[in-house]
């Protein structure tokens, strides 16, 4: 990595002052009340430090350079980060590696390691036995036990609608749940997002099940190499298979992304650029979300977990604001640690890893970028295109990879 990405202290963005040049400062600001007004548990004192260092340090982590803007005022998520998409430096973090509950972010890692295994026109007839385990309340895109899909219909099922009962199907595909649960934690560990602990395919809460800021967004730049994962996180509404009558064409019915970044639902305005890729909510992890935008040629990947404030729509209003800033603090910042790669890439040559074609036809035969594509899908032919077209991901590795916790300097 070049000298550009050395993180050289930490700071709250109310700190920030001339001296900052001179001596390294932190702070860690109260935690914010939660909804009900009560004091927001703290955060560990020490967390992982994948990375870097300064990541494992609670609080904010921030390094502006003159001219830079402030960083958006009253977050209350619990944890957050700010990422460059391609070269992995982490614009700024709050909390990065606290261990949460990560509600439905966890399908972007069930997507990514079962996405590339199940051809998408395979089509499965669903059993009672496939739809064993679908926790209560769950989300559901409407999955009919004896009716056949699509793996096409179920991915889609599970992006637009977050849909549980698809995850369930696709898991039954993928050996089951106990199998898939296996593959997502190896995936993970391979990805080295070591906060995060898989219990459940879906992110439907369960004891021990975590992730955190840092791992969801190793998971989301993971999922974007691959073109089918840009494909459906990029779709904003589809048409899925509804009820088959003998002798009728089978129904379909329209499906919206419940990403309101994207749709514009519930009030928010849809953001300029986004392109993707998961949100959640339930009862133990709040509201989560992790987004991916381009503007112009710079492309931000932003999480925040458990905002404290605001009711539905506080997650995607302090991640618009992230990126907001993060766009605008492009040049005029100094990383305070990086999206690691995973353990297998090979980062000696030109900072970029071989990198499989299996998922991208297109790609082909052309020399090895990180993964091209775009955040466009066709879904039963009816679509709702992104305004802005594309999201190309040309992810670079430092030449050579930090082990863990090493600090960057």
């Amino acid at each position: 990595m070049s000298a550009k990405t050395t993180a050289l202290t930490v700071l709250s963005a109310a700190l920030l002052a001339p001296a900052l040049l001179v001596a390294p400062a932190h702070a860690a600001p109260t935690p914010p009340a939660d909804a009900k007004g009560q004091p927001a548990p703290a955060p560990p004192v020490s967390m992982s430090t994948v990375g870097g260092s300064l990541l494992g340090q609670p609080g904010t982590q921030v390094n502006l350079l003159p001219g830079a803007p402030a960083l958006p005022a009253n977050l209350t998520g619990r944890s957050w980060i700010v990422a460059d998409a391609e070269s992995g430096e982490v614009l700024a973090a709050h909390n990065a590696h606290w261990r949460l509950p990560p509600a439905s972010t966890m399908k972007m890692l069930f997507a990514d390691t079962v996405l590339p295994g199940l051809p998408k026109d395979q089509v499965h007839k669903v059993t009672d036995k496939d739809m064993e385990g679908v926790g209560p309340g769950s989300s559901l895109v409407g999955v009919k036990e004896d009716l056949e899909y699509s793996v096409h219909d179920l991915w889609l099922g599970v992006f637009l609608r977050s849909g549980n009962d698809a995850v369930h199907v696709l898991s039954a595909m993928n050996g089951g749940v106990e199998k898939t649960v296996k593959d997502m934690q190896a995936h993970a560990e391979e990805l080295q997002a070591l906060d995060t602990h898989v219990v459940s395919p879906d992110g439907y809460d369960a004891p021990e099940q975590v992730s955190s800021a840092y791992d969801l967004t190793l998971v989301a730049r993971s999922g974007l190499q691959k073109q089918d994962f840009r494909e459906y996180c990029g779709t904003v509404s589809a048409k899925f298979p509804g009820l088959q009558e003998a002798g009728k064409p089978r129904d379909y019915f329209e499906i919206q992304n419940t990403n309101r970044l994207m749709t514009g639902a519930g009030g928010i305005a849809p953001y300029k650029g986004i392109a993707g890729v998961k949100n959640g909510n339930t009862t133990m992890a709040g509201s989560t979300f992790t987004g991916a935008a381009q503007q112009g040629s710079r492309k931000l990947l932003v999480t925040v977990m458990n905002p404290g404030a605001g009711g539905a729509n506080s997650v995607y209003e302090e991640t618009a604001a992230l990126f907001d800033w993060g766009f605008a603090a492009a040049g005029k910042v100094k990383p305070v640690g990086e999206l690691v790669p995973p353990k297998s890439a090979d980062t000696s040559s030109h900072g970029s890893p071989a990198q499989s074609h299996e998922n991208d036809p297109a790609a082909a035969g052309k020399e090895p970028d990180g993964g091209a594509g775009t955040a466009l899908a066709v879904a039963g032919g009816v679509l709702a295109v992104l305004a802005g077209g594309a999201f190309v991901v040309n992810r670079r590795w430092p030449r050579g990879r930090r082990g863990r916790g090493e600090e960057l300097i």
